[in-house]
């Protein structure tokens, strides 16, 4: 901890004083992040280190396993966070981000005996299900550690699942000014990953081609329809 507390004081003296311009600026006109990005709590995991974001550039809501819990009347911190950037920044992009060796996932893959002691856990990983049952069906031949690094991939497709019950998402989705992303980061390895809304697949980010998106952005209204083609 008092390394730590040190680097406070670093931040304070060196890191402030050559961005104070930024700082200023964001201080004095608020912000406007680029995306949301709903990460693990993992300390291993640092959504503005991975982006090589500068303050201002990205909204962050990390929690235990990077859940959006489906739209509900019960107000949670996810759910409210979605909302204010969606309705009060008007962030265009909003990524889910899972990654390997997820404790949260290991959790959701054992046996829900062991996380008697967790009652909190056990209950916030329940959204989490449909990726387990996903798994449990459609990859039974998977050892352990497969099967998490599976079941961890699987809960990035089901939680942007989750994030379209959203009514501000829903509608942005509908006007075609917002875009969802499931990215996944092999930590050993440093590669990012990203979900293919075409293929249901996750790929490598390369430069030399084009980002996988889970779902672009484009104007969605399921009542424009043409009876005289029929």
């Amino acid at each position: 901890m008092n390394e730590l507390i040190g680097r406070v004081f670093s931040f304070e003296k060196q890191v402030f004083p050559e961005a104070q311009a930024l700082y200023s600026k964001l201080a004095s006109h608020g912000q406007s992040p680029k995306a949301l990005m709903i990460s693990c709590a993992d300390s291993r995991v640092v959504p503005e280190h991975i982006m090589q974001a500068q303050p201002g550039d990205l909204f962050v809501c990390r929690n235990a396993g990077n859940i959006v819990p489906p739209f509900m009347e019960n107000i949670g911190g996810v759910s409210a966070t979605v909302e204010f950037a969606v309705v009060a920044l008007g962030v265009r992009d909003i990524i889910v981000c899972g990654h390997s060796d997820c404790g949260a996932m290991k959790g959701l893959a054992g046996d829900p005996k062991k996380l008697e002691s967790m009652p909190n856990v056990a209950s916030w990983l329940r959204h989490g299900s449909a990726a387990r049952q996903v798994v449990d069906q459609s990859y039974p031949e998977l050892d352990d550690g497969e099967r998490v690094h599976a079941l961890a991939l699987e809960n990035v497709v089901a939680q942007i699942a989750h994030l379209r019950t959203h009514p501000s998402v829903a509608a942005g989705i509908a006007r075609g000014e917002i875009a969802l992303h499931g990215w996944f980061i092999e930590i050993g390895e440093g590669t990012l990953l990203a979900l293919d809304g075409e293929s249901g697949r996750f790929m490598p980010i390369r430069e030399d081609r084009p980002l996988p998106v889970a779902l672009p952005a484009a104007e969605r209204r399921a009542h424009d329809f043409d009876l005289a083609a029929e």
